[in-house]
């Protein structure tokens, strides 16, 4: 499972705040994950919220369920490193995900990369990520996925 934060009562509160944002911009939001998806070259691209025992999809593009358990969601890791991508090149030689039922079955998870969304007070909320089940032997562009991000966490959290 992925580490809990020290003000976890906070982000969640945070988090809250952040669903009918999320269903108010429902169109914006499916145009960046699509947009995502393209930079990335990518099947799967997704905008997550992270609550205290799931991960939510608000948004997403490609065959991967709507929600899942916290325990198993790689952007439930990715909400630790605020400012930072997660990537995880080959998720099978990750010993974090490794044996996670993401890794082993459908969708087949290789290839991840998230980078945190979070609000005005510095918050954690989800990622916006993309997904592949293929190897990727160049990262997407970061600095773009990074400026759809920043737009996400505008329409949704500020």
């Amino acid at each position: 499972m992925a580490f809990v934060p020290f003000d976890e009562e906070r982000r969640l509160d945070a988090v809250e705040r952040v669903w009918q944002p999320a269903r108010d911009q429902q169109a914006a939001l499916q145009d960046m994950v699509e947009e995502a998806a393209r930079v990335a070259h990518t099947p799967i691209a997704a905008i997550s919220i992270i609550d205290r025992r799931r991960q939510c999809f608000v948004s997403k593009t490609g065959e991967v369920e709507d929600e899942m358990p916290r325990a198993i969601s790689f952007c439930a890791h990715a909400i630790h490193r605020p400012g930072e991508p997660m990537i995880v090149p080959d998720a099978r030689h990750d010993k974090r995900f490794f044996d996670n039922p993401l890794v082993t079955a459908a969708p087949f998870i290789r290839f991840y990369a998230g980078l945190p969304l979070v609000d005005r007070a510095g918050y954690p909320l989800g990622a916006l990520c993309v997904i592949d089940d293929k190897l990727h032997h160049e990262l997407p562009d970061l600095y773009r996925l990074g400026e759809l991000a920043r737009g996400v966490e505008r329409l949704i959290a500020h």
